[in-house]
């Protein structure tokens, strides 16, 4: 049973009309609660400049989300569009606002093997060439925000779904070697920021797929290359998702290897049409995530979401069929799982022995 509303007000917690995620996600021990956006005009963004405005009081309002990460910008196929030419305008609009409204920036992504500029596949590479792009790339974009990004996503969905190496360009030339080479090259241009490891359907505790993470970050740890993080994007389905449980054991098997641990690209997609029942499920699963968050807070640093506004989200455009994955419909208004979220985290909190509120 989660806090109503009036039990909220008795135990002199913040009431759901001001309580806002990231505010509740710090009083309850985490770091952060924040939200990935991307650049205003392009893509998902592009069909709804009417919605800008409303949109970005929301997403800047610090009390809501204090952490933030370009969904595109920083991919290679914007910032390395030509061998050794680097445009940095799309990351820099994140960071910018990160920076403007005192968010932690989590930069996404150095190496991943979708969103590559053409070149990158197209080029006949010998291992010589293609490790002095990989360390050129890494060199030239950490190094660029080195001391603004609290945390990088060095290498994205390395992992296919059997928990085996992905054989994309950088595996098929390089093998393992490419993965060691771009969180050595991470560590040297930019050593203050966390570096993680970032995929997706790494949640559930007997997955292949999560037994190849934990492989993953052994194969660096026992070579003495610094890795500092897991990052489980937790794309959720609100009809057949992890339990809280679950989540907290796989948190538990990433802390036998890692410092921290993170939810890095948060939504629960719903197989419309939406209805009642629907919206219930995702909301049952967004508070698993925030459960299992808060009670491993030593090792679990915090939630993204990726995006809250439905419109913006990538989900209907990847998945046909699938929609109403994040926190704001069309309108606005907020779906359940926003209030569910912020009744658990109440809970949780006076469970800690606090009252809730947030100054």
């Amino acid at each position: 049973m989660r806090l109503s509303t009036s039990l909220l007000a008795a135990a002199g917690a913040v009431p759901l009309a001001t309580a806002q995620l990231h505010e509740l996600a710090v009083k309850a021990g985490l770091q952060y609660f924040g939200a990935a956006t991307d650049t205003p005009g392009f893509r998902e963004r592009e069909p709804y400049p009417e919605s800008y405005s409303q949109y970005d009081a929301i997403l800047e309002d610090p009390k809501e989300f204090g952490q933030t990460t370009p969904t595109n910008g920083q991919k290679w196929l914007f910032v390395e569009p030509e061998p050794g030419v680097f445009n940095f305008t799309e990351g820099d609009y994140v960071a910018d606002l990160a920076n403007r409204t005192n968010k932690i920036l989590r930069c996404h992504a150095l190496v991943w093997h979708s969103q590559l500029a053409p070149w990158v596949e197209t080029t006949e590479w010998t291992k010589e060439g293609l490790r002095e792009a990989i360390v050129r790339h890494i060199t030239e974009v950490a190094g660029y925000y080195r001391g603004r990004c609290a945390h990088w996503d060095v290498l994205n969905e390395a992992l296919d779904e059997d928990g085996t190496y992905r054989k994309s360009v950088f595996y098929n030339v390089l093998g393992e070697e490419y993965i060691r080479l771009a969180f050595e090259t991470a560590a040297k241009v930019d050593p203050e920021a966390k570096l993680y490891y970032n995929d997706y359907g790494i949640e559930r505790p007997a997955s292949v797929k999560t037994a190849g993470a934990v492989r993953l970050v052994k194969m660096l740890k026992d070579a003495g290359i610094k890795i500092d993080g897991v990052g489980m994007q937790a794309h959720l389905h609100a009809d057949n998702h992890p339990s809280e449980a679950d989540l907290i054991n796989t948190i538990g098997m990433y802390k036998e290897v890692v410092k921290e641990v993170a939810f890095t690209e948060l939504d629960v997609r719903i197989k419309v049409p939406v209805d009642e029942q629907k919206l219930q499920w995702q909301s049952e699963c967004y508070q698993k995530v925030v459960g299992a968050c808060v009670k491993t807070k030593d090792v679990c640093v915090g939630i993204t979401i990726w995006d809250f506004y439905d419109p913006f989200s990538w989900v209907p455009h990847v998945f046909p069929g699938n929609g109403a994955s994040l926190l704001w419909f069309e309108d606005f208004s907020k779906h359940p799982a926003y209030d569910g979220m912020v009744n658990y985290f109440g809970e949780l909190i006076e469970a800690q022995g606090g009252n809730a509120t947030c100054s």
